[in-house]
Protein backbone atom coordinates (compact mmCIF):
# COMPACT_ATOMS: atom_id res chain seq x y z
CA UNK A 1 0.00 0.00 0.00
CA UNK A 2 1.42 3.74 -1.05
CA UNK A 3 0.43 6.74 0.86
CA UNK A 4 1.39 10.24 0.05
CA UNK A 5 0.99 12.27 2.95
CA UNK A 6 0.67 16.32 2.62
CA UNK A 7 2.66 18.84 4.77
CA UNK A 8 3.28 22.31 4.84
CA UNK A 9 3.06 24.07 7.61
CA UNK A 10 4.85 23.91 11.35
CA UNK A 11 1.50 22.17 12.95
CA UNK A 12 1.60 19.34 10.61
CA UNK A 13 5.57 18.56 10.53
CA UNK A 14 4.86 17.86 14.01
CA UNK A 15 1.43 15.28 14.00
CA UNK A 16 3.46 13.77 10.86
CA UNK A 17 6.13 13.08 12.80
CA UNK A 18 4.56 11.17 15.17
CA UNK A 19 2.25 9.22 12.51
CA UNK A 20 4.86 8.69 10.20
CA UNK A 21 7.01 6.98 12.90
CA UNK A 22 4.03 4.70 13.57
CA UNK A 23 3.40 3.66 9.96
CA UNK A 24 7.63 3.09 9.44
CA UNK A 25 6.83 0.38 12.16
CA UNK A 26 4.63 -1.64 9.37
CA UNK A 27 6.60 -2.75 6.19
CA UNK A 28 3.23 -2.88 4.24
CA UNK A 29 3.00 0.48 3.78
CA UNK A 30 4.99 3.12 1.95
CA UNK A 31 4.75 6.64 2.60
CA UNK A 32 5.80 9.64 0.71
CA UNK A 33 5.79 13.12 2.08
CA UNK A 34 5.36 16.07 -0.15
CA UNK A 35 6.23 19.42 1.34
CA UNK A 36 4.08 22.36 -0.31
CA UNK A 37 6.80 24.60 0.85
CA UNK A 38 3.86 26.64 2.47
CA UNK A 39 6.16 27.19 5.85
CA UNK A 40 9.78 27.82 4.00
CA UNK A 41 11.36 29.67 6.41
CA UNK A 42 14.49 27.48 7.86
CA UNK A 43 12.66 28.13 11.97
CA UNK A 44 9.24 27.01 10.38
CA UNK A 45 10.24 24.03 8.16
CA UNK A 46 13.36 22.35 7.92
CA UNK A 47 14.42 22.46 11.74
CA UNK A 48 11.17 20.28 12.45
CA UNK A 49 12.53 17.54 9.81
CA UNK A 50 16.15 17.42 11.32
CA UNK A 51 15.27 17.42 15.17
CA UNK A 52 12.02 15.37 15.09
CA UNK A 53 13.63 12.69 12.99
CA UNK A 54 10.54 12.76 10.08
CA UNK A 55 11.58 11.16 6.69
CA UNK A 56 12.55 14.29 4.41
CA UNK A 57 10.34 15.02 1.83
CA UNK A 58 10.87 13.30 -1.39
CA UNK A 59 8.97 16.39 -3.09
CA UNK A 60 9.12 20.22 -2.18
CA UNK A 61 6.91 22.12 -4.13
CA UNK A 62 8.49 25.43 -2.76
CA UNK A 63 5.16 27.01 -3.01
CA UNK A 64 4.70 30.26 -0.22
CA UNK A 65 4.13 34.04 0.03
CA UNK A 66 0.91 33.67 -1.96
CA UNK A 67 -2.54 34.79 -1.24
CA UNK A 68 -5.18 32.48 -0.55
CA UNK A 69 -6.26 31.51 -4.40
CA UNK A 70 -2.62 31.56 -5.98
CA UNK A 71 -1.23 29.33 -3.43
CA UNK A 72 -4.21 26.87 -2.97
CA UNK A 73 -4.58 26.99 -6.99
CA UNK A 74 -0.27 26.33 -7.23
CA UNK A 75 -0.21 23.74 -4.89
CA UNK A 76 -3.05 21.63 -6.09
CA UNK A 77 -0.99 21.70 -9.72
CA UNK A 78 2.20 20.50 -8.41
CA UNK A 79 0.36 17.65 -6.33
CA UNK A 80 -1.92 16.87 -8.86
CA UNK A 81 1.41 16.35 -11.06
CA UNK A 82 3.27 13.88 -8.81
CA UNK A 83 -0.11 11.62 -7.91
CA UNK A 84 -0.05 11.55 -11.08
CA UNK A 85 3.37 9.82 -10.95
CA UNK A 86 3.40 8.28 -8.10
CA UNK A 87 -0.45 6.76 -8.28
CA UNK A 88 -0.57 6.03 -4.40
CA UNK A 89 -3.68 4.06 -3.00
CA UNK A 90 -4.48 6.79 -0.10
CA UNK A 91 -3.52 10.82 0.33
CA UNK A 92 -3.02 11.80 4.17
CA UNK A 93 -3.63 15.16 4.82
CA UNK A 94 -3.80 17.07 7.96
CA UNK A 95 -5.55 20.34 10.01
CA UNK A 96 -6.88 23.04 7.94
CA UNK A 97 -4.45 24.89 6.25
CA UNK A 98 -4.01 25.55 2.18
CA UNK A 99 -1.89 22.54 1.99
CA UNK A 100 -4.77 19.98 3.38
CA UNK A 101 -7.52 21.13 1.32
CA UNK A 102 -5.12 21.36 -2.12
CA UNK A 103 -3.89 17.63 -1.41
CA UNK A 104 -7.58 16.46 -0.81
CA UNK A 105 -8.76 18.43 -3.58
CA UNK A 106 -6.00 16.76 -5.78
CA UNK A 107 -6.45 13.33 -4.77
CA UNK A 108 -10.41 13.50 -4.76
CA UNK A 109 -10.38 14.64 -8.49
CA UNK A 110 -8.40 11.78 -9.32
CA UNK A 111 -10.29 9.29 -7.55
CA UNK A 112 -7.44 8.82 -5.17
CA UNK A 113 -8.73 7.84 -1.57
CA UNK A 114 -8.52 10.99 0.91
CA UNK A 115 -8.16 10.78 4.65
CA UNK A 116 -7.92 13.40 6.90
CA UNK A 117 -6.31 13.67 10.31
CA UNK A 118 -7.95 15.81 12.87
CA UNK A 119 -11.58 15.94 11.02
CA UNK A 120 -14.68 17.19 12.52
CA UNK A 121 -13.04 20.14 13.83
CA UNK A 122 -15.69 23.61 14.00
CA UNK A 123 -14.79 26.94 15.16
CA UNK A 124 -18.27 27.66 13.83
CA UNK A 125 -16.43 30.76 12.08
CA UNK A 126 -16.83 30.97 8.52
CA UNK A 127 -14.82 33.99 8.37
CA UNK A 128 -11.42 31.96 9.06
CA UNK A 129 -9.87 30.74 5.81
CA UNK A 130 -9.12 27.52 7.91
CA UNK A 131 -13.16 27.13 8.80
CA UNK A 132 -13.46 26.81 4.88
CA UNK A 133 -10.92 24.12 4.46
CA UNK A 134 -11.61 22.30 7.08
CA UNK A 135 -15.32 22.15 5.94
CA UNK A 136 -14.49 21.28 2.29
CA UNK A 137 -11.21 18.58 3.20
CA UNK A 138 -13.96 16.96 5.60
CA UNK A 139 -16.42 16.96 2.52
CA UNK A 140 -14.93 14.93 0.11
CA UNK A 141 -12.80 12.69 2.33
CA UNK A 142 -12.89 9.08 3.12
CA UNK A 143 -11.75 8.16 6.27
CA UNK A 144 -12.63 11.06 9.17
CA UNK A 145 -9.89 10.45 12.03
CA UNK A 146 -11.24 12.78 14.64
CA UNK A 147 -9.53 13.62 17.97
CA UNK A 148 -12.13 14.25 20.27
CA UNK A 149 -16.08 13.17 20.39
CA UNK A 150 -17.16 16.69 20.02
CA UNK A 151 -15.20 16.35 16.40
CA UNK A 152 -17.47 12.98 15.81
CA UNK A 153 -20.37 14.93 17.16
CA UNK A 154 -19.96 18.02 14.58
CA UNK A 155 -19.87 15.66 11.98
CA UNK A 156 -22.79 13.46 12.58
CA UNK A 157 -24.96 16.67 13.48
CA UNK A 158 -23.39 17.91 9.89
CA UNK A 159 -25.22 14.36 8.17
CA UNK A 160 -22.06 12.50 7.95
CA UNK A 161 -23.25 9.51 8.84
CA UNK A 162 -25.64 9.87 5.36
CA UNK A 163 -22.19 10.32 3.57
CA UNK A 164 -20.02 7.26 1.81
CA UNK A 165 -17.27 8.09 4.59
CA UNK A 166 -16.37 6.46 7.51
CA UNK A 167 -15.45 8.31 10.97
CA UNK A 168 -13.33 7.17 13.48
CA UNK A 169 -12.57 8.87 16.98
CA UNK A 170 -8.76 8.21 17.27
CA UNK A 171 -7.58 10.48 19.64
CA UNK A 172 -5.18 13.93 18.74
CA UNK A 173 -1.63 12.77 17.28
CA UNK A 174 -0.28 15.85 19.09
CA UNK A 175 -0.51 14.65 22.21
CA UNK A 176 1.37 10.99 20.90
CA UNK A 177 4.10 13.51 19.92
CA UNK A 178 4.46 15.31 22.90
CA UNK A 179 4.29 12.37 25.26
CA UNK A 180 7.83 11.33 22.72
CA UNK A 181 9.14 14.13 22.59
CA UNK A 182 8.81 15.51 26.20
CA UNK A 183 11.06 12.59 26.84
CA UNK A 184 13.67 13.11 24.46
CA UNK A 185 13.91 16.57 25.20
CA UNK A 186 14.59 16.08 28.80
CA UNK A 187 18.37 17.63 28.77
CA UNK A 188 17.16 21.21 26.72
CA UNK A 189 19.14 24.41 28.14
CA UNK A 190 17.32 26.26 25.59
CA UNK A 191 15.37 28.60 28.16
CA UNK A 192 18.02 29.31 30.41
CA UNK A 193 20.59 29.86 27.57
CA UNK A 194 18.06 32.02 25.91
CA UNK A 195 15.29 33.46 27.80
CA UNK A 196 16.35 34.71 31.11
CA UNK A 197 13.38 34.98 33.15
CA UNK A 198 12.47 32.06 35.58
CA UNK A 199 8.60 33.33 35.28
CA UNK A 200 7.39 34.38 32.12
CA UNK A 201 4.28 34.24 29.64
CA UNK A 202 4.80 32.57 26.57
CA UNK A 203 2.99 34.17 23.45
CA UNK A 204 2.09 33.59 20.28
CA UNK A 205 0.48 35.59 17.41
CA UNK A 206 -0.31 34.62 13.78
CA UNK A 207 -3.96 34.10 13.19
CA UNK A 208 -4.84 36.24 10.39
CA UNK A 209 -8.05 37.82 11.76
CA UNK A 210 -5.67 39.13 14.54
CA UNK A 211 -2.82 39.95 12.31
CA UNK A 212 -4.87 41.36 9.16
CA UNK A 213 -6.91 43.93 11.33
CA UNK A 214 -4.50 46.86 12.27
CA UNK A 215 -6.91 47.86 15.27
CA UNK A 216 -6.92 44.46 16.53
CA UNK A 217 -2.90 43.84 16.52
CA UNK A 218 -2.45 47.47 18.02
CA UNK A 219 -4.64 46.89 20.72
CA UNK A 220 -2.46 43.16 21.28
CA UNK A 221 0.29 44.28 21.01
CA UNK A 222 0.12 47.68 22.87
CA UNK A 223 -1.59 45.63 25.93
CA UNK A 224 1.17 42.53 25.53
CA UNK A 225 3.66 45.84 26.40
CA UNK A 226 1.57 46.83 29.15
CA UNK A 227 1.98 43.10 30.63
CA UNK A 228 5.26 42.55 29.66
CA UNK A 229 6.43 45.52 32.88
CA UNK A 230 4.70 43.19 35.23
CA UNK A 231 4.69 40.02 34.16
CA UNK A 232 8.06 39.14 31.12
CA UNK A 233 6.52 38.15 28.19
CA UNK A 234 8.31 36.03 25.67
CA UNK A 235 7.04 36.47 21.66
CA UNK A 236 8.48 33.48 19.50
CA UNK A 237 7.62 35.65 16.43
CA UNK A 238 6.07 34.66 13.30
CA UNK A 239 7.70 36.25 10.01
CA UNK A 240 4.34 37.39 8.78
CA UNK A 241 3.21 38.94 11.97
CA UNK A 242 6.74 40.48 12.17
CA UNK A 243 6.46 42.26 8.94
CA UNK A 244 2.78 42.86 9.66
CA UNK A 245 3.84 45.25 12.81
CA UNK A 246 6.76 46.41 11.39
CA UNK A 247 4.24 48.17 8.88
CA UNK A 248 2.21 49.61 11.76
CA UNK A 249 5.41 51.04 12.81
CA UNK A 250 4.38 49.03 16.53
CA UNK A 251 6.79 49.24 19.23
CA UNK A 252 7.59 45.43 20.79
CA UNK A 253 8.33 45.96 24.60
CA UNK A 254 8.33 42.37 24.82
CA UNK A 255 11.02 39.46 24.95
CA UNK A 256 11.19 38.85 21.13
CA UNK A 257 12.67 35.59 20.00
CA UNK A 258 13.07 34.21 16.43
CA UNK A 259 10.28 31.10 15.73
CA UNK A 260 11.89 27.81 17.21
CA UNK A 261 11.77 24.26 16.63
CA UNK A 262 9.56 22.00 18.18
CA UNK A 263 12.23 20.65 20.99
CA UNK A 264 12.32 24.20 21.92
CA UNK A 265 8.55 25.28 22.53
CA UNK A 266 8.01 22.23 24.48
CA UNK A 267 11.05 23.74 26.57
CA UNK A 268 9.44 26.90 26.64
CA UNK A 269 5.86 25.58 27.43
CA UNK A 270 7.56 23.64 30.15
CA UNK A 271 9.02 26.58 31.90
CA UNK A 272 6.37 29.04 31.35
CA UNK A 273 3.76 30.12 33.90
CA UNK A 274 1.28 30.58 31.43
CA UNK A 275 0.22 30.17 27.41
CA UNK A 276 -1.37 33.55 25.28
CA UNK A 277 -2.18 32.20 21.87
CA UNK A 278 -4.36 32.59 18.80
CA UNK A 279 -2.91 29.78 17.34
CA UNK A 280 -5.25 26.27 17.35
CA UNK A 281 -2.55 23.73 18.12
CA UNK A 282 -0.44 25.84 21.14
CA UNK A 283 -4.18 25.56 23.14
CA UNK A 284 -3.48 21.66 23.33
CA UNK A 285 -0.05 22.03 23.96
CA UNK A 286 -0.73 24.20 26.95
CA UNK A 287 -2.94 21.57 28.41
CA UNK A 288 -0.35 18.74 27.49
CA UNK A 289 2.31 19.96 29.49
CA UNK A 290 -0.14 21.19 32.19
CA UNK A 291 -0.40 25.31 31.69
CA UNK A 292 -3.43 27.25 31.50
CA UNK A 293 -4.28 29.21 28.29
CA UNK A 294 -5.46 32.32 27.39
CA UNK A 295 -6.85 32.21 23.76
CA UNK A 296 -6.71 35.95 21.85
CA UNK A 297 -10.04 34.61 19.46
CA UNK A 298 -13.83 34.74 19.52
CA UNK A 299 -14.41 31.41 18.95
CA UNK A 300 -12.45 27.91 19.58
CA UNK A 301 -12.55 24.10 17.68
CA UNK A 302 -10.97 22.79 21.01
CA UNK A 303 -13.90 23.29 23.44
CA UNK A 304 -13.41 20.61 25.66
CA UNK A 305 -10.65 23.40 27.12
CA UNK A 306 -12.81 25.69 27.72
CA UNK A 307 -15.51 23.16 28.85
CA UNK A 308 -12.73 22.08 31.47
CA UNK A 309 -11.46 25.19 32.29
CA UNK A 310 -8.29 25.35 31.46
CA UNK A 311 -8.85 27.41 28.93
CA UNK A 312 -10.43 31.05 28.59
CA UNK A 313 -11.42 32.89 25.18
CA UNK A 314 -10.60 36.44 25.44
CA UNK A 315 -12.40 39.53 22.83
CA UNK A 316 -9.60 41.76 21.50
CA UNK A 317 -9.51 44.87 23.58
CA UNK A 318 -7.02 45.71 26.79
CA UNK A 319 -9.52 45.31 29.39
CA UNK A 320 -10.67 41.73 28.41
CA UNK A 321 -6.96 40.58 27.31
CA UNK A 322 -5.70 41.88 30.96
CA UNK A 323 -8.45 40.29 33.02
CA UNK A 324 -8.28 37.06 31.18
CA UNK A 325 -4.58 36.63 32.14
CA UNK A 326 -4.72 37.51 35.45
CA UNK A 327 -7.27 35.15 36.23
CA UNK A 328 -5.51 31.92 34.63
CA UNK A 329 -1.71 33.39 35.64
CA UNK A 330 -3.13 32.27 39.38
CA UNK A 331 -5.89 29.37 38.67
CA UNK A 332 -5.48 26.25 39.62
CA UNK A 333 -6.16 23.13 36.70
CA UNK A 334 -7.43 19.84 36.67
CA UNK A 335 -4.74 18.17 33.84
CA UNK A 336 -5.54 14.43 34.72
CA UNK A 337 -8.44 14.75 32.49
CA UNK A 338 -8.17 12.24 29.54
CA UNK A 339 -9.43 14.57 26.95
CA UNK A 340 -7.29 13.37 23.52
CA UNK A 341 -6.80 9.93 24.11
CA UNK A 342 -3.53 9.38 26.48
CA UNK A 343 -1.28 9.05 23.42
CA UNK A 344 -2.64 6.45 21.55
CA UNK A 345 -3.97 8.11 18.28
CA UNK A 346 -1.54 6.90 16.00
CA UNK A 347 -1.49 3.27 16.76
CA UNK A 348 -5.27 3.57 16.25
CA UNK A 349 -4.78 5.36 12.53
CA UNK A 350 -2.27 2.67 11.72
CA UNK A 351 -4.58 -0.12 12.50
CA UNK A 352 -7.59 1.80 10.16
CA UNK A 353 -5.16 2.17 7.72
CA UNK A 354 -4.36 -1.41 7.62
CA UNK A 355 -7.92 -2.55 7.32
CA UNK A 356 -7.92 0.36 4.17
CA UNK A 357 -5.10 -2.19 2.95
CA UNK A 358 -6.95 -5.58 3.77
CA UNK A 359 -10.22 -4.21 1.76
CA UNK A 360 -8.81 -2.96 -1.30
Amino acid sequence: MKIITIVGARPQFIKAAALSREIATNKDIEEIIVHTGQHFDDNMSEVFFREMDIPLPKYNLAINSLNHGSMTGRMLEGIEKILIDEKPDLVLVYGDTNSTIAGALAAKKLHIKVAHVEAGLRSFNIEMPEEINRILTDRISDFLFCPTQTAVDNLKKEGYENIDCKIIRCGDVMQDAANYYSEKNSNNDFVRNNIGYSNFILCTLHRAENTDSPEKLSTIINTLNEIHEITPVVLPLHPRTKKKIADLHLELKVKIIEPVGYLNMIELLKKCSLVVTDSGGLQKEAFFFQKNCVTLRDQTEWVELIENNVNILSKINRNDIIDAINKMLTKTSDFTIDLYGNGMACKNILKELLKIKTEK
